[in-house]
């Protein structure tokens, strides 16, 4: 097929037209379904979808290339709904237009235990819900993420076989959170012209009118970050559908400012925060139905505007058997079709033993951010899917490959491995999860394990959505030094490992390293933390076919099978321990050495497993150089804990382990005074 013809298929105008009239009532079912759903749950926000309902009818009716009967089609177009408390726009778009597993009865069943339509969207394809929103600007962040890896594959693969935009929609709460500011900034900076967001500028938040708080002019500062910016009725449907074609032939990511009505219909209650978020009344929604003509029962939707929109995704259909005929007879077939369902094992596991093995030969004393970069210089040119990236820390995080330094820039066609965020942890953060979600990559990122904090949100979103991604966060205690408490993290290893789904690494060498790559790759349902020193570590572990640090916790040294004294440890307090742990020997003492790499895993080993480790009669002293919280749960409330118990301060590393007493004697002490006791 020509690329012109592919062009026209691939923008084809609804098979179908729709008059004004038509529009408009499709538009109504949408509002009438929201406003019933809500007020039966009695529950939710009618306003978003009432007001945006003529915006989505014209999206979704003429534009939106997608296919219901196949909602993991790859090479559709993703629809991003960045404000989630407008959840019943999406759920009554996906009825209408035919998703199977989205009915009616999920839509009476609106934010009620275990339904598909919870109150914020949860990720589900199969439902048409490509990502989990609520937390403002996540979404419209995301979707960077998305357009980006469309980008980078189409230049992988071409435009026959990825060609899709990505649409958002986001309002006001979105634009005013700051992690929109980052990621729609790195967008403008890498034209990700496939991006369209359409506003919702209606004027209103939770506490009342904008203007007693966001008075900027948005358009004006999308203009500033490189976007094409636009200003339309969103009731207008045919401004609606120009402003949309105009946007799709831009250069740029594009922001329509679509000026809408909360709640639009209601007698009392539209243009006002009283319809954004709680149920109309009866009284309310009676005079909304008067006022939209509408005149059914609630969940009544006639068989003419139903057949209207269950005949929306034709207009997708041809371009949808093309895409198939394209991918069959591409020579590319094989390898993409293989980077939608992740990483290669066989290779990865052949790698990852390969450096494991090279550690324990030659036993190298280097940082585990160093031994971590060498595990990506064996990784990232075997796994054509793996990519990386830092916010503006590549040199400290070591996330680059040699050979693989130019980065992913519009000005290359996206033609690259690595990704230079700038400074914007918490936007890189969202963009990778828009990235895996997307499919087809599976991102990598550094920065300092400090400032997790600003990430926390994307990282927390993706561990609840089950996407993978991997944060390589370096500098990871008081043994960063000089930089001081601001740069020290103490409580954050804590505070990672209390979200669910999210795995934290501390590895305490370069083979741990290696298997702990290995762990966070093969889990494609959760985010992972690797968590990486700045100083030198020696080797201590051995390099085995069997991924010893796939327990989350395991002997790495011991004198008895029944110690008298066990000690645990992670990362960088490790080679601590063994420290003691010799001491402990010399003086004659049964003792077992734990590593603790990753407490996650760990706690989901079985009980007999779990118990021979840590349900026993030995004294037990742990050694982290950070909080005690989580540790009690191994060691018990009485048992020793060596590690910070405040902020840390400015001075080289090995005074500072000193001075907050993390060393091998104050190990050795613990020890002795549990045996006393």
């Amino acid at each position: 097929m020509s690329q012109s013809a592919h062009n026209v298929l691939q923008n084809n105008v609804s098979l179908q037209t729709y008059s004004e009239t038509q529009l408009k009532t499709m538009a109504n079912a949408i509002r009438a379904l929201a406003m019933d759903a809500v007020q039966k749950a009695n529950s939710g926000h009618p306003g978003m979808p009432m007001g945006m309902a003529d915006v989505a009818t014209v999206l979704y009716s003429k534009f939106l290339k997608f296919n219901p009967k196949d909602p993991f089609w790859v090479d559709r177009d993703r629809f991003i709904l960045s404000g989630g408390h407008g959840s019943m726009l999406l759920y009554a778009l996906n009825y209408l237009t035919g998703y199977e597993k989205m009915t009616l009865d999920e839509i009476k069943n609106f934010r009620q235990l275990h339904s598909k339509t919870a109150g914020h969207p949860e990720i589900d394809v199969e439902c048409g819900i490509e990502m989990t929103t609520g937390p403002l600007g996540q979404g419209i962040s995301a979707a960077c993420g998305f357009a980006l890896a469309e980008a980078m594959l189409t230049t992988r693969f071409n435009k026959d076989l990825v060609n899709h935009y990505t649409y958002v929609m986001a309002g006001d709460g979105d634009l005013q959170e700051g992690v929109s500011h980052e990621a729609c900034s790195f967008a403008g900076h890498q034209k990700l012209s496939k991006l369209i967001v359409l506003y919702d500028d209606n004027d209103i938040s939770i506490d009342g009118n904008t203007s007693i708080s966001f008075t900027e002019d948005v358009c004006k500062r999308f203009d500033a970050y490189g976007w094409d910016t636009q200003k339309i009725d969103g009731h207008d449907t045919n401004a609606i559908e120009k402003a949309i074609i105009q946007a799709q032939k831009t250069n740029t990511p594009s922001l329509i400012a679509c000026k809408t009505k909360i709640g639009f219909g209601a007698p009392t209650k539209e243009g006002s925060a009283a319809a954004h978020g709680s149920p109309l009344g009866e009284e309310e929604i009676q005079g909304a139905r008067k006022n939209l003509g509408w005149t059914h029962r609630p969940f009544d939707i006639p068989e003419d505007i139903l057949s209207a929109w269950r005949s929306t995704p034709e207009k997708s259909l041809l371009e949808y058997d093309a895409w198939k005929t394209r991918l069959n007879g591409s020579t590319q077939k094989t390898i993409f079709l293989s980077t939608q369902s992740g990483l290669d094992q066989a290779v990865l596991e052949s790698k990852t033993q390969e450096v494991k093995d090279s550690f324990f030969e030659n036993k190298p004393k280097k940082a585990t951010r160093q031994t971590s970069g060498i595990v990506l210089e064996t990784l990232v040119p075997a796994l054509p899917s793996l990519l990386g990236g830092s916010a503006d820390l590549t040199g400290s995080n070591n996330t680059i490959v040699k050979g693989l330094e130019e980065g992913v820039q519009a000005d290359n066609q996206y033609n690259g491995r690595y990704i230079y965020y700038g400074v914007r942890e918490h936007g890189m953060a969202a963009i990778m999860n828009g990235m895996s979600l997307h499919g087809g990559v599976v991102p990598y990122s550094g920065t300092f394990l400090q400032f997790a904090d600003y990430a926390r949100p994307a990282i927390r979103l993706a561990a609840l959505m089950g996407v993978q991604v991997i944060h390589v966060m370096t500098h990871d205690s008081i043994g960063l030094g000089e930089d001081g408490p601001t740069h020290q993290p103490v409580e954050h290893l804590a505070a990672l490992r209390a979200i669910p789904n999210c795995y934290t690494y501390r590895p305490c060498d370069g083979v741990e390293t290696a298997e702990c790559w290995e762990l966070a790759l093969k889990n494609t349902h959760a985010p992972a933390v690797m968590a990486l020193t700045r100083q030198a570590l020696p080797t201590l572990a051995s390099s085995t076919p069997q991924n010893a640090c796939s327990k989350g916790a395991y002997t790495l040294f011991e004198t008895s099978a029944d110690p008298k004294v066990t000690l645990f440890a992670s990362g960088s307090e490790v080679s601590i321990a063994k420290d003691a742990y010799d001491q402990l020997v010399n003086e004659g003492v049964s003792v077992r050495l734990v590593s603790v790499p990753c407490m996650d895993l760990f706690w989901e080993q079985d009980r007999e497993y779990i118990g021979h480790l840590i349900c026993n009669s030995s004294v037990k002293v742990a050694v982290e150089a950070a909080v005690r919280q989580g540790w009690d749960r191994i060691i018990g409330a009485h048992g020793s804990f060596i590690g910070m118990t405040g902020f840390g301060e400015s001075a080289p590393a090995d005074q500072l382990y000193k001075y907050f007493g993390i060393t091998a004697d104050a190990i050795v002490d613990a020890a002795h005074n549990g045996l006393n006791q």
